[in-house]
């Protein structure tokens, strides 16, 4: 498969999908390198499930965006896992990623609720408490 210029591939996945951002699709790349490297690295096969990829949207979100990555993620329009899947699918559509055998957007539900994994390690400990109480 020839490889296409990433920002052709956004703007094709973006046309044909707009219900996210540009940036959304910027995000999902990299968060999915970031996934690659925590969970493959030193191994020849970096090809990563739906939920390590989730995992790396919230390691890369909080690196990055840190208070501000659920308000920032909201915008573009990714909210919850299903979000992060058609990102990746609307990708491999266009022939930008690739996929293995057996891999499934439905990989991508269930993992984490986005408002909690973001804004929880931002609430002071003693407010944690009175939470979960």
């Amino acid at each position: 498969m020839p490889e296409i210029p990433f920002h052709y591939a956004i703007s094709q996945a973006a046309e044909k999908d707009p219900r996210y951002h540009p940036h959304a699709y910027e995000f999902v790349r990299d968060a999915l390198h970031v996934a690659s490297k925590h969970f493959c690295a030193g191994k020849e096969d970096q090809h990563v499930t739906g939920q390590q990829v989730l995992e790396g949207v919230r390691i890369h979100a909080l690196a990055e965006y840190g208070p501000m990555a659920h308000t920032i993620l909201g915008e573009w329009g990714l909210n919850q896992g299903e979000d992060i899947g058609n990102i990746v699918y609307n990708l491999i559509a266009i022939g930008y990623f690739g996929k293995n055998e057996g891999d499934s957007i439905d990989d991508f539900k269930g993992g984490f609720e986005f408002e909690k994994a973001f804004n929880e390690p931002y609430i002071p400990a003693s407010q944690r408490l009175k939470r979960a109480h």
